[in-house]
């Protein structure tokens, strides 16, 4: 049982939940852009949270089935057909044997998670069938989907789909991000963490998994911007020499040497995942107790709790 691509979009790539226990030897962890997407589309059809499934961007692919399998999309909203009947984003649906699914246009956020029931069975590398388009790591060399690739999909056990869980409606033009001040903040002339909420950045095109190059107000160091080279986790804000900073992502690398002012908020991650070029962005610090209360709120959420 295979599923083959016709046509692979824009940027259309293989993840699970990433390339976790290896950022000290400098490989970097990959993975979902939107984490809540991607386990939200794999308890849909009844897959394990970190089953291998298609992250797709912006322009999406075209796919055909060699068997009857059943699929669904959380994330970004594209107009969807499968043998030619509209798909509802957000619930699982059969793609039967011969038939093709088709990505339209994107009607809003910039990511989408495509599961498949029983997971997408490519080789694991390192542990893990994330794709690193950075270091090259994962299904297909570390690449993109090709038209002719063939992905296998997997047979192991299921268990019952979800119900109830909360889609995350996908932000409109921009989005308040939730950050964590730190570590480095007397890396920075006074009063510019406080100053953060009132600034705001625009993603530039040059922004890609890596990480986000944003353009705004610039930030002023207190001196020199190179640094010993730190540990980067996913979404820090650095802040190079020239004062506009780079909000690093799912393809980040492992350290990096510029001083970060702040750290995006895990509960928030899925909202910055599905922000494009010309998209604004605001960061409002928080505690670190509200931003552990807000990632209990977002897991209460795909659970189908309401608090």
């Amino acid at each position: 049982m295979a599923i083959t691509v016709v046509r692979a979009g824009m940027l259309t790539t293989v993840q699970d939940l990433g390339r976790w226990g290896h950022q000290h030897l400098g490989v970097p962890v990959a993975g979902p852009m939107d984490w809540y997407a991607h386990r939200l589309a794999n308890r849909l059809v009844g897959n394990p949270d970190d089953a291998a499934a298609l992250e797709v961007t912006l322009i999406g692919p075209e796919l055909a089935t060699d068997a009857h399998v059943v699929c669904a999309t959380a994330g970004a909203e594209f107009e969807l057909t499968a043998g030619g009947r509209s798909i509802v984003p957000g619930e699982a649906f059969e793609l039967r044997a011969g038939e093709r699914l088709r990505f339209g246009p994107c009607r809003a956020g910039c990511r989408a998670t495509l599961a498949v029931a029983g997971g997408l069975a490519v080789p694991p590398v390192l542990g893990s069938r994330a794709t690193s388009l950075i270091s090259r790591l994962g299904p297909f060399g570390g690449r993109a989907l090709q038209a002719g690739d063939s992905l296998p999909v997997g047979t192991g056990p299921r268990r019952p789909p979800a119900t109830g869980a909360v889609r995350l409606a996908p932000p409109a033009g921009g989005a308040r991000l939730r950050v964590v001040p730190g570590p480095h903040e007397d890396r920075f002339a006074a009063g510019t963490v406080e100053d953060l909420p009132a600034r705001r950045y625009v993603v530039t095109p040059e922004s890609n998994r890596m990480g986000y190059r944003l353009e705004g107000p610039p930030i002023v160091h207190s001196g020199s911007a190179d640094m010993l080279s730190d540990a980067t986790p996913v979404g820090s804000i650095q802040v190079p020499a020239s004062g506009l900073p780079i909000l690093l992502m799912a393809d980040r690398q492992t350290t990096g040497g510029y001083p970060r002012i702040a750290t995006v908020i895990t509960a928030d991650l899925p909202v910055a995942g599905q922000l494009a070029p010309g998209d604004w962005i605001e960061f409002v610090p928080c505690t670190r107790r509200q931003a552990v209360e807000a990632l209990r709120e977002r897991v209460a959420a795909l659970q189908g709790l309401r608090p």
